[in-house]
């Protein structure tokens, strides 16, 4: 009987133990592994899409091995892997970490090309493309600093191989700021606010010249003018418009519900 409660005493004291958190749930099998073997089991959970678990062993690996090429490149990892786990505050994070850890690292193209990758895919998901949503109607501030990021590596890293494709998407993203500016200038003209209108249309006039929708940039802008009764600036404007659009089959004038020239554009 006495054994048997020495028994006892022994297990409820270690049960006692482990809910107080004194004793390991599970013994951790990577605790005594060197870094190439947790960088290469990382890399194998990313090859295998678990990014979640990638992260925790890279984690593992920064936390233990804080210095050396294995832990900056398990920075490097697990921001790609926080981006494709659809983690997007966490990836820029990271990111932003790496770029002012190691200012002058090699791969700093590569870091300068996923940031812009991370805010071009702002936000866009299944509803995006089950609704056909406009990137334009959205938020620029996402496309603005992917712009930004792509044209730091293409200034910078001229002979990046990541340059190319940025510069690609640099005229997309040119593209998609504009014809947010278009949307804003049509709604305000729509709601008669023309001072807005004017505005805004000017605005996409001086910072995207080359854009297609400067051609209706101008045309709001002209009858925005004639609405706020400037005649003057109305009628230079519609020289301006004339002149680099010939060709156009719209034409300035005529109230919105009579004659809707926006809708060309929709």
């Amino acid at each position: 009987m006495r054994k048997l409660l020495v028994k006892l005493s022994a297990i409820l004291l270690a049960c006692s133990l482990a809910g107080c958190g004194l004793l390991p749930e599970k013994l951790d099998e990577t605790l005594n592994w060197p870094p190439q073997r947790l960088y290469r089991e990382a890399r194998e959970l990313m090859r295998g899409g678990d990014y979640e678990k990638a992260i925790e062993m890279y984690e593992k690996l920064e936390s233990r091995y804080p210095f050396g090429v294995y832990a900056q490149q398990a920075q490097i990892d697990m921001a790609y892997a926080y981006y494709r786990d659809g983690e997007q505050a966490k990836a820029l994070a990271a990111v932003e970490r790496f770029i002012r850890l190691h200012p002058n690292h090699p791969a700093l193209d590569y870091m300068l090309y996923l940031r812009g990758l991370i805010n071009f895919n702002d936000k866009v998901g299944f509803y995006n493309f089950a609704f056909k949503q406009d990137l334009a109607e959205r938020d620029p501030k996402a496309a603005q600093d992917a712009f930004e990021s792509f044209k730091t590596l293409v200034k910078r890293y001229p002979n990046s191989k990541y340059s190319k494709d940025a510069i690609y998407r640099m005229r997309y993203l040119l593209s998609v700021m504009a014809r947010y500016e278009i949307h804003v200038a049509r709604y305000y003209y729509k709601k008669e606010a023309y001072l807005a209108s004017a505005n805004r249309a000017q605005k996409l006039i001086s910072t995207y010249p080359d854009s297609p929708e400067t051609e209706e940039a101008l045309l709001i802008l002209a009858s925005s003018y004639r609405h706020l009764g400037l005649f003057d600036l109305c009628a230079d404007t519609e020289r301006i418009f004339n002149h680099n659009f010939p060709d156009s089959t719209a034409k300035i004038g005529g109230e919105p519900e009579e004659r809707p020239w926006y809708l060309f554009w929709l």
